[in-house]
């Protein structure tokens, strides 16, 4: 089978934004280990890495002769190759900045391998297309946490654990100010972003009226780094939330309600396993909608052809002859005639 010719893996304001998330997950990483106090030993994110990009090169080889096309990382030089690995560099950083398994390294790793891996195994159709709709770091966390009950998520106090004099503001400040500007201008998900940030608020004063839960301290989680960077760089992730005004709110106060429930049902680090159950429910969703439209789709045509059968006119017959018998003669049918008719010929 011949290749095909490659469709563009992501319109070019995604690019963008991929390229920016890159950009500044990577700064936050060197920032991270060299300033604020990273608990993960330094080499970490580069094994990280090179799990996520092996992962991600080898997985779209197989995927790319499968479906009889040209990898996507060909065909556009050193450019190409760093636009198709921006998804696996972020994922790979985002899963050991945010996980902490001690110093055991392959349950980071084999969390990076989750994550990458879902993208193929985790699909549902959306116009017309397969893609992937758990999001990738955010699922590759959740089943470390679930597997590994003695591993944790990072500890947010590592993100300013060295700054102090009003400094530990100046982080979360520069987050929200960075990440707001990328999600109002690329991503185009700050309906999103407000649908929950209203939502947990609404969930965090419900629990307290009904569970006697402090109200003051389940808001003042949102003040946190770790809350920043999940609002900003993880539940906003392009790939697996609505693209559309009212989609958008129904995910994002989706995920709020849910972590409301997780919460209330005893269950830690409810903001991954939030986010979790809201993209599954997405994708079922999805593959719902999509074999409704198909078993629509496959009754309009059955009985668009029921129609045209019993619309069709029957074929003209021949009109009876009224002659008695050796009185007269019939015409011969129009058909018939032109069958016998023949041209004289001049001798």
């Amino acid at each position: 089978m011949s290749a095909q010719t490659n469709a563009p893996r992501h319109n070019p304001k995604v690019v963008t934004a991929l390229r920016r998330f890159a950009i500044s997950i990577s700064v936050l990483n060197v920032f991270g280990y060299t300033v604020l106090g990273f608990e993960q030993p330094w080499t970490w994110p580069l094994i990280a890495l090179a799990t996520a990009y092996s992962l991600e090169i080898v997985l779209e080889i197989i995927g790319a002769r499968a479906e009889g096309r040209t990898a996507r990382f060909r065909g556009n030089g050193p450019r190409g190759v760093m636009e198709f690995l921006y998804p696996a560099h972020i994922t790979g950083l985002a899963v050991n900045m945010l996980s902490y398994v001690n110093d055991i390294v392959w349950v980071m790793m084999f969390g990076v391998i989750v994550a990458v891996g879902t993208k193929w195994v985790l699909r549902a159709p959306v116009k017309g297309r397969m893609r992937h709709f758990m999001n990738p770091s955010n699922f590759g966390i959740a089943v470390i946490l679930v597997l590994f009950p003695w591993a944790s998520i990072a500890p947010p106090y590592q993100f300013t654990e060295y700054l102090d004099g009003g400094f530990d503001w100046l982080v979360p400040a520069i987050i929200i100010s960075l990440g707001t500007m990328l999600n109002a201008k690329l991503t185009e998900r700050m309906w999103l972003i407000l649908a929950w940030l209203g939502g947990f608020a609404l969930q965090a004063i419900v629990r307290g009226l009904l569970y006697g839960t402090s109200i003051p301290a389940a808001l003042a989680m949102m003040t946190g780094v770790a809350f920043v960077l999940f609002t900003n760089y993880m539940i906003t992730d392009p790939g697996t939330t609505p693209s559309s005004k009212w989609g958008q709110i129904a995910f994002g106060g989706g995920v709020a309600t849910l972590y409301g429930v997780v919460t209330a049902l005893g269950i830690a680090y409810g903001l991954f396993f939030a986010t979790a159950l809201a993209c599954a429910i997405r994708g079922t969703f999805l593959w719902t909608a999509d074999i409704v439209a198909r078993k629509r789709t496959e009754e309009a045509l059955a009985l668009a052809a029921v129609t045209r059968s019993v619309a069709a006119p029957a074929p003209a017959e021949a009109p009876a002859c009224a002659c008695p018998d050796g009185a007269c003669s019939c015409p011969a049918p129009a058909a018939a005639e032109a069958e016998t008719l023949k041209t004289p010929v001049v001798a």
